[in-house]
């Protein structure tokens, strides 16, 4: 059956053929179909009545109109009646395998078609016949001139779930005329309309052509009509374009834009992509092979990342969610810090209120209690010094010369006394018990009560380079706060620097770190540190509401300190008392053979007193007037009775007379150097493996050994005439520490390459 099906299959419709044309390359087509191949063509200077051929889209040969159109065209009523009858026996049981495919939604392009229609509209070859059409798509409902059996069949039949949704009670009839209309009792998938009971009867009675409807639960309109071509109205997708990866319908294929890309079918990439996506580990190797395509690649990725960006968010989002339960937690925790904080201010307040109330209450009564007795003292003298007057003054009316002599000198005696002591009789009055000097200024406490505020972490401190000082194993780091009064304590933290530049990810690298915490200053000296060692410093200034991190500072201990080892010395080698100068002496001293002293005739060395082995070293050496030396380090294993540079254990910079070379195992390399050159500068960097000599008075590099350090080293010193002083323990100059940072940049650029030693040129000549 599916094999007779397939030979009725229209290939443009790719449904059973309806009202077909027999064209006269034998082949078939839908009316309709090949009415829309000439549509296709039209235009506004082109009508459709002009149109005089078209190709077949089976075999591509050209189909001459006459002046009737398609109408001049035959009808196929052979094959017409075998699709009637074809339709009968599929329809004769609900159960049958044709009625179940004829319930399946539209199926596009199988591989066949899409190759015929791809010959047909790109120019390939086409093919004819049943092999145009081997593997066609189902019809997606039945065709009204085909035969039809009762209602019965269509409403009672089992619909796949892939077109027949379930059914949902809002879905109204569309062919009602009240308002609102009825609930739809069945979708015509024929008809695409949805139809309530009354509805259904009026417009679908049981005879021909109604019959063959399909019929089927109350379905949404979109779920019915299916998706339609953006570029043709009205037209269904029923094929997907692998090159532009989009959605076509037939006339895309046919005559669009479409028409020369390769396409595929919808089930077909439907089960490409769900076999790749959903069980890529269930289905076999080919499968996989021809389902990984560009598209199923991105897809995948995309819906990984997505996955993933949804995992992320999910776990930011519960990040944010219990971020906000701690700031509910935390500001209601504050919130009643403030009501206790401000409640304990007040009392505060209420508590000095009533002291200095008292303290009023108490001064008053004491003012006015003093005020009391001397207004009492004040009555008492006016009292007597009334009683007086009054006496007085009858005495001096007194006619009788006998009685006025007998009380006038009395009476002038008390006068006279009470006159002269009239300033201790009126009592003084104290004006400052009328509390013109009190007052209440609160001003200060009101300020700072305005002030009022929760606290802060305080800004970061700032480390300040110029004021930081450093010796060999010790640094001092100053710094200074903007908030120094807000400051509880301070924290010095510090690391190695390593050549990161991404602090973070330093800083958050927590093992590596020292801690210095409870710093009550804004200086700390770091003792038993490397010598000429880089280190990274933060400070971190801290109160009750946090802390805070100052920018990075990086500082360095100045280079290991070391004097010329006396036991090394060459016989033939006077050294001063302080071991920072040596000079060539012939008279033989006598000093005791060591394995470590310099011996052999020409070897007149001596070693440095210190082994090193990390860190970045600078010394410098006054040549003076000495035209014949050779300056370096060694393994302690280097032979001390040869000259340095001879073997594979030492590296150095020598001098013989107006010739400057680089030396190392036995290997000679001229440089350019000033013959005014007095004063030789020495870069050890143990941890980058380089060795670099400068010319310290013009701030010139001479040249740089690139060394795979694998023992500690100590610094060389031979000479063969004159004398030469030793600096040992000084800072990197500026020019010298630039070019270190120049090369140890370049290092890192390099990691992962084979480090080898310097190149040296051959043929050079050797200095006797």
């Amino acid at each position: 059956m599916e094999t007779l099906e397939s030979e009725l299959t229209c290939p443009i419709c790719l449904e059973l053929f309806e009202d077909p044309l027999l064209l006269p390359c034998a082949h078939s087509l839908c009316f309709n179909c090949a009415h829309r191949i000439l549509v296709s063509h039209c235009s506004t200077s082109k009508p459709l009545e002009s149109i005089s051929a078209f190709q077949c889209p089976t075999c591509r040969y050209v189909i001459t109109l006459n002046h009737r159109g398609l109408e001049g065209l035959k009808r196929n009523v052979t094959l017409q009646n075998i699709i009637d009858r074809f339709q009968k026996a599929s329809l004769s049981g609900p159960n049958s395998p044709t009625e179940s495919r004829r319930l399946q939604p539209q199926r596009p392009y199988t591989a066949t078609i899409s190759g015929t229609i791809a010959g047909t509209i790109g120019g390939g070859g086409g093919t004819s016949g049943s092999s145009a059409r081997g593997s066609p798509a189902t019809s997606s409902h039945s065709h009204p001139h085909a035969n039809h059996t009762n209602h019965t069949n269509h409403t009672n039949a089992n619909h796949s779930p892939a077109v027949v949704a379930k059914m949902d009670p809002r879905i109204s009839c569309q062919f009602c005329e009240q308002d609102p209309p009825r609930e739809a009792v069945k979708t015509c998938v024929t008809c695409e309309v949805s139809y309530c009971d009354r509805c259904l009867r009026a417009t679908h009675p049981n005879k021909k052509p109604f019959t063959s409807h399909r019929l089927v639960e109350p379905v949404p309109d979109t779920h019915i009509r299916g998706l339609t071509c953006l570029e043709h109205e009205n037209e269904k997708v029923n094929m997907y374009c692998l090159v532009d990866d989009q959605l076509i319908c037939a006339l895309c294929k046919l005559v669009g834009r479409h028409r020369e890309h390769q396409v595929s079918s919808l089930t077909e990439r439907f089960d490409k992509l769900k076999a790749y996506q959903v069980s890529p580990g269930r289905v076999s190797d080919a499968v996989m092979e021809a389902s990984k395509t560009s598209a199923a690649q991105t897809l995948e990725n995309n819906l990984t990342n997505l996955v993933k960006r949804n995992s992320e968010l999910e776990n930011q989002m519960a990040k944010l969610i219990q971020i906000c339960q701690q700031v509910e937690v935390n500001t209601a925790m504050h919130e009643a810090k403030l009501v206790e904080e401000c409640d304990e201010l007040v009392e505060i307040i209420r508590q000095r209120k009533q002291v200095i109330a008292v303290k009023i209450k108490e001064s008053k009564v004491m003012k006015l209690r003093k005020l009391a007795q001397q207004i009492a003292n004040c009555r008492q003298c006016l009292e007597r010094s009334s009683a007086l007057i009054t006496q007085a003054e009858q005495s001096l009316k007194e006619n009788d010369h006998a009685r006025f002599l007998q009380t006038a000198r009395n009476v002038a005696e008390r006068v006279a006394m009470a006159t002269a002591s009239s300033q201790v009789l009126i009592p003084d009055v104290n004006l400052n018990e009328a509390f013109d000097n009190f007052a209440l200024d609160f001003s200060r406490e009101k300020k700072i009560l305005e002030g009022l505020d929760y606290l802060t972490a305080p800004n970061p401190p700032s480390i300040r380079d110029e004021l930081c000082t450093a010796s060999h194993d010790t640094i001092t780091v100053h710094w200074t706060s903007e908030d120094e009064f807000s400051v509880t304590s301070y924290e010095l933290q510090y690391t190695i620097y390593t050549g990161q530049t991404n602090f973070i990810s330093l800083y958050n690298s927590a093992d590596s770190w020292m801690i210095v915490p409870n710093i009550k200053q804004n200086h700390y000296t770091v003792h038993g540190l490397q010598s000429g060692t880089r280190y990274i410093f933060f400070v971190k200034a801290i109160n009750q509401a946090g802390s805070r991190n100052s920018e990075p500072a990086r500082l360095k201990t100045n280079s290991q300190p070391f004097k010329l080892d006396p036991k090394t010395a060459h016989k033939k080698l006077r050294l001063s008392n302080d071991c920072l100068t040596m000079e060539k002496d012939e008279s033989s001293l006598k000093k005791s053979h060591t394995p470590e002293r310099f011996s052999g005739t020409g070897s007149y060395g001596a070693a440095g007193n210190v082994f090193i082995d990390s860190g970045c070293h600078y010394w410098e050496v006054l040549l003076g007037a000495s035209t014949w030396y050779a300056i370096g380090v060694a393994y302690k294993s280097a032979p001390k009775n040869e000259w340095s540079g001879k073997n594979s254990s030492s590296w150095v910079f020598s001098r013989c007379n107006n010739n400057f070379m680089v030396r190392h195992d036995g290997k000679e390399m001229l440089v350019e150097a000033s013959l005014q050159l007095r004063r030789l500068g020495v870069l050890l960097d143990y941890d980058n493996n380089s060795l670099s000599f400068h010319d310290a008075m013009n701030s010139q590099h001479i040249h740089t050994f690139e060394i795979s350090f694998l023992l500690p080293v100590v610094p060389t010193f031979m000479i063969w005439n004159k004398s030469v002083m030793i600096l040992s323990g000084l800072p990197v100059p500026d020019f010298v520490d630039g070019l270190a940072s120049d090369l140890q940049e370049q290092q890192q650029q390099q990691m992962g390459l084979c480090r080898q030693e310097s190149p040296y040129l051959t043929g050079m000549k050797t200095c006797h």
